[in-house]
């Protein structure tokens, strides 16, 4: 059986491989380049040049380049999910093959098990494999930047995406048995998977471990450090604020000294029509009129010391989805399919 599979899965497994070699040779290129010109950067430090404008020029150069690889492989457990998971099954039961297997000494089970596992197991070390070529290579950056948590990058690194490729592929073999047709389990793949991987980093990661809750005052120096001031909405907040070495996950309206939600009359008042200081900074005299409200936020945060509790929490929960598809495709294929 295992022989069997392997000659289904031959030719995605060669061209996921050429994918790869490909992949390889761009990330090791780049991680070189970033290695070569770190050094550069460095050595106008000790030179005795401005180390800071330096650095910051340094990841300038690269943190768009590496967003966009990081971008590149959050879209490998999708990939291997829609052409690897979605037809393992789907393709046989709309071909009909499947019976001929059934058929013989293969029970339907096993047959269900052994393509999973071979496949499956080619996707996780498919996309380990990817992981650790960007890792390895946008390391010096991400020492740098301190942005680890980061929706993409953290997705992007490590051992993160060895669970979405796991979970990515489940999927689709189980959508595939239940759907029995190849392209429409691959679309419904896609899509649940899209919807998963959007709920997982802003709904579920923030509350994988109790965050740290602090109260920051909102002088006009504070404000001015945000990044945007209000929303569509009107609501008053302040958006972009940052705590050293660590992932802040909520910030909560302004509110008075005595704890009660900013008016949303004094917040336009101050954000729309400021009396005119001549303060500079990012909001100006709007930052002034409202660093004289004596205002305060409650931040939360995820101090990064605290990084590999969450890519091993979050790795767990994947696989954990992962063995639960598989369970129920297990008893799906022995109980429904015919």
């Amino acid at each position: 059986m295992i022989r069997l599979t392997w000659r289904q899965f031959r030719a995605p497994a060669l061209a996921g491989l050429a994918g790869l070699a490909l992949l390889a040779a761009y990330l090791v290129h780049l991680g070189r380049a970033v290695r070569h010109d770190q050094d550069i950067y460095l050595s106008r430090c000790r030179a005795g040049g401005d180390c800071a404008r330096a650095l910051a020029q340094f990841l300038g150069d690269y943190q768009n380049t590496l967003l966009y690889a990081a971008g590149l492989l959050a879209l490998v457990p999708a990939l291997l999910g829609m052409f690897w998971g979605a037809p393992l099954v789907a393709r046989e039961l709309e071909a009909g093959t499947h019976r001929l297997v059934w058929n013989q000494s293969v029970t339907r089970t096993r047959w269900f098990a052994v393509k999973l596992l071979v496949v499956g197991a080619a996707a996780a070390a498919f996309a380990g494999l990817a992981s650790l070529l960007l890792t390895w290579a946008a390391s010096p950056v991400d020492r740098l930047a301190g942005d680890r948590f980061s929706t993409i990058v953290f997705g992007a690194r490590n051992i993160a995406p060895i669970g979405y490729a796991a979970f990515a592929f489940t999927l689709g073999t189980v959508v595939g048995l239940l759907v029995r047709r190849t392209l429409p389990a691959m679309a419904l793949t896609a899509l649940v998977f899209t919807v998963v991987q959007f709920v997982m980093p802003n709904v579920v990661r923030p509350h994988l471990m109790p965050p740290v809750t602090v109260s920051r005052p909102m002088t006009a120096e504070a404000i001015n450090d945000a990044r945007a001031l209000g929303s569509l909405t009107g609501t008053p907040v302040v958006k972009g604020l940052s705590v050293p070495d660590a992932w802040v996950s909520d910030v909560s309206e302004l509110r008075t000294a005595d704890g009660r939600p900013l008016a949303t009359d004094r917040f336009d008042h101050c954000f729309l029509d400021p009396p005119g200081t001549g303060a500079t900074g990012t909001f100006g005299d709007a930052a002034v009129c409202l660093g004289r409200l004596d205002l305060h936020v409650r931040l939360s945060y995820q101090p990064n010391r605290r990084y590999w509790a969450f890519q091993w929490l979050e790795s767990g929960i994947y696989l954990s989805l992962s063995g639960l598809l598989a369970g129920f495709g297990h008893w799906r294929i022995r109980r429904r399919v015919t």
